[in-house]
């Protein structure tokens, strides 16, 4: 087709043929350049399909008012000229199946009430929690009035760094909370952000970083999920962030993740598959010259894992290995997940590896240093030390310890803490000292944690 034939014809894509002119390209070229484009992103794993442009599409592109292209088209578009769909002349258009999302409005679509733009089998499982989220955070910008033209601009920095600093918030409320509470809030965030995935094609930097977002809502979920001994949930979720992180090749994000799973196998007793999780851990540390504090982490997670198979000289060698390294102190690489790692922390570990092993006098004295120096905003790595601490010192027969222990736990309970995994532990302290509920002090101490933990 020649150049007048294109600028004759009536109600084409403008922009898009500018761009192609740009280029110094025929239809015919423009259409093979996207297909060999579409095989190297195939190939690099960005596109789930195979896909060509022939030329006819490509004319059908240039020669009407085109419908917005399908999102593996949107990408090649948008790769190849280096501009936006809408830029390239294309107008959005709304799926018959979603509705605007109006934060004002009563109903959807469906006339469900629901406030989501989702199919309505999806909003049914979903919309409470959202709907919360919503509530409890009306500026967020993925949350308020979706129509074409904000739905074709997609996020841009400043909304990521939103997301960002969300996951750090829900980070920092479970270190001083527990998770049970955050579950719902996590995953309503990670779903959020597989909407804006799915709904769309972003420059490369966007992509990624919205990928590597949600691979950190999903691990905090997961998380979230092992601490409120939702152990299934857990695993999934955790695996789902190991695939995340490396699909975009974030070893410090795969580290966080394998570090997470070796705790959680030596919660289930799983001795040597937390070996497994710690070491394939540090193999990602070594790939991004993880600064001292991960490395700490990791040599202690190896060490609960010596601990859960028994092996005490193991044991001591890796925990060792873990003061070292701890000792060099904190750096500006620090990851942020990587900062609950303080000196009473480093105790709780040490001294927990020595309860399983059975060296209670030794648990007990790091167990006691660890709760008394642990801080308010680690409220529940403070639980958990005095969980341990009275386990250890019910089995190491001083029952007054373990008294003052539970005491100190329930303390922090009845003022907000919800975490099932702290909870359990004390459960398991007072069926150990159910033998000793002759004692005052003991029955009342028990009657505490029937009332707070049943």
């Amino acid at each position: 087709m020649s150049h007048n034939q294109e600028s004759a014809r009536e109600g084409g894509n403008d922009r898009l043929r500018q761009a192609r002119r740009l280029k110094r390209l025929t239809q015919e070229a423009v259409a093979h350049e996207l297909t060999d484009l579409a095989e190297r992103l195939h190939a690099a794993g960005e596109l789930p399909r195979r896909t060509s442009i022939s030329v006819r599409q490509y004319r059908r592109w240039e020669s009407m008012s085109s419908r917005w292209p399908h999102k593996d088209h949107r990408l090649l578009l948008e790769r190849f000229f280096g501009q936006s769909t809408a830029a390239l002349g294309f107008a959005p258009h709304q799926p018959e199946d979603r509705a605007p999302l109006e934060m004002s409005g009563d109903r959807d679509a469906t006339g469900s009430g629901n406030l989501l733009p989702m199919r309505r089998r999806t909003v049914l499982t979903t919309g409470a929690a959202l709907g919360l989220m919503a509530a409890a955070q009306p500026g967020l910008p993925w949350l308020t009035t979706v129509t074409p033209d904000q739905e074709s601009a997609g996020p841009g920095r400043q909304e990521l760094e939103l997301l960002r600093q969300s996951a750090l918030n829900l980070d920092a409320i479970d270190q001083r909370y527990g998770g049970d509470q955050l579950v719902a809030t996590a995953r309503a965030h990670l779903m959020w952000i597989g909407q804006l995935l799915e709904r769309d094609t972003y420059p490369d930097g966007i992509a990624r970083d919205l990928r590597g977002i949600a691979g950190q809502f999903t691990i905090s979920l997961g998380w979230f999920c092992y601490d409120a001994d939702q152990q299934g949930s857990a695993r999934m979720h955790y695996a789902d962030g190991l695939s995340a992180a490396l699909s975009v090749n974030d070893n410090p994000l795969a580290t966080r993740v394998l570090s997470n799973m070796a705790l959680q196998s030596v919660h289930l007793d799983k001795g040597r598959e937390a070996l497994k999780f710690a070491r394939l851990a540090q193999v990602c540390a070594d790939e991004w010259a993880a600064p001292p504090r991960v490395i700490a982490l990791l040599a202690v997670r190896e060490a609960q894992a010596f601990a859960v198979l028994g092996d005490e000289p193991a044991f001591q060698r890796a925990i060792r290995r873990a003061w070292t390294a701890f000792d060099l102190d904190v750096t500006d690489r620090d990851p942020h997940w990587a900062a609950f790692l303080n000196p009473a922390e480093m105790k709780t570990l040490e001294g927990a590896g020595r309860l399983t092993l059975g060296q209670y006098a030794h648990a007990v004295r790091l167990l006691a240093e660890a709760a008394e120096s642990q801080p308010l905003e680690y409220s529940r790595n403070r639980v958990m030390a005095l969980g341990n601490l009275a386990h250890a010192a019910v089995k190491a027969d001083d029952i007054d310890r373990a008294v003052e222990a539970v005491a100190g736990s329930l303390d922090l309970v009845e003022s907000g803490l919800s975490s099932t995994r702290a909870k359990r532990r004390l459960a398991e302290v007072r069926d150990g000292l159910t033998p000793y509920r002759a004692s005052g002090q003991v029955r009342e101490v028990t009657e505490r944690l029937i009332a707070n933990i049943a």
